[in-house]
């Protein structure tokens, strides 16, 4: 059986783009991220009377600090947890997907390919890519937090307990780790509360909220528009009956608006108290 767009019902045909353990994952990831950005940036910028204000709102710097650590704890566990699950995909499942080919996250020559054809399209000079399961922007966006978090994250860790790590490794290593941990976090701050943010939710296509992260899946008529190359994929290998499911429940629409909208607000509001502190 092969599903059509809209069946003869009238009702919309939705198809699963991520499963449970990836939402749930992505929703600590989100928790986990704006509570660092908004613990960490007023440590970073303490000379500037908005960040005392904000760590006033967490009991002051000291309880910022250890609201900080916690934080970072669950992040660390989001970033073990979706090594855990790649590393059983490929050793247990012997899922090479994973490493190679239409579903992967590793960059591959036709992301290249589809970004030139990208910036083409956008400038009227050529036809818009025909996209698979993964856009050169999605993975990129992908290895941006999966680099930060090992190098925040690393250097992170020589800052919370560097009398334990002195003992392994010589001073100016300190030195290094606290810039790299501050830099690199402002750095995450802004690609993700700009650049994310805005392929997510802003760019017109989507705006006002993609609540896709939330429910985990799309209509039949977005994967068609937005990634015809899957779809037909899909259809070749006799698979998309696989993947059709009903709608999410009303809430969860409505908790990824919600959600959705005060991460965007938040983030944006981070985004220019940082642009006032270092004009």
């Amino acid at each position: 059986m092969t599903v059509e767009p809209m069946a003869g019902s009238g009702q919309p045909i939705f198809v699963r783009r991520f499963d449970r353990y990836n939402r749930l994952l992505h929703g600590f990831l989100m928790l986990s991220f704006l509570g660092l950005a908004f613990t960490g940036m007023p440590l970073l910028f303490s000379h500037e009377a908005w960040a005392a204000r904000l760590a006033r709102l967490f009991g002051g710097f000291g309880s910022a600090g250890i609201l900080h650590r916690l934080f970072a704890l669950t992040m660390i566990a989001v970033f073990v947890l979706h090594l855990v699950r790649i590393g059983r995909r490929v050793f247990q499942g012997k899922d090479l997907s994973m490493l190679w080919g239409p579903s992967s996250m590793v960059p591959q020559p036709r992301d290249l390919l589809e970004m030139v054809g990208h910036i083409r399209w956008f400038v009227g000079a050529g036809p818009r890519p025909k996209f698979d399961d993964f856009t050169y922007w999605e993975k990129f966006d992908y290895w941006a937090v999966f680099w930060g978090m090992a190098i925040i994250g690393g250097s992170g860790m020589l800052l919370w307990m560097p009398e334990f790590f002195a003992h392994l490794l010589p001073g100016w290593v300190f030195n290094i780790a606290m810039i790299v941990h501050g830099e690199e976090a402002l750095l995450a701050v802004g690609f993700i509360f700009t650049i994310h943010f805005f392929n997510g939710h802003l760019r017109p296509e989507k705006f006002p909220m993609d609540t896709v992260i939330f429910s985990g899946r799309v209509t039949l008529d977005e994967l068609q528009h937005e990634r015809p190359d899957q779809y037909a994929r899909l259809i070749r290998e006799g698979r998309l009956d696989e993947h059709v499911i009903g709608d999410a429940p009303a809430w969860v629409h409505t908790l990824g608006r919600v959600v959705g909208t005060l991460a965007v607000l938040f983030g944006l509001t981070m985004v220019g108290l940082i642009l006032y502190a270092v004009q």
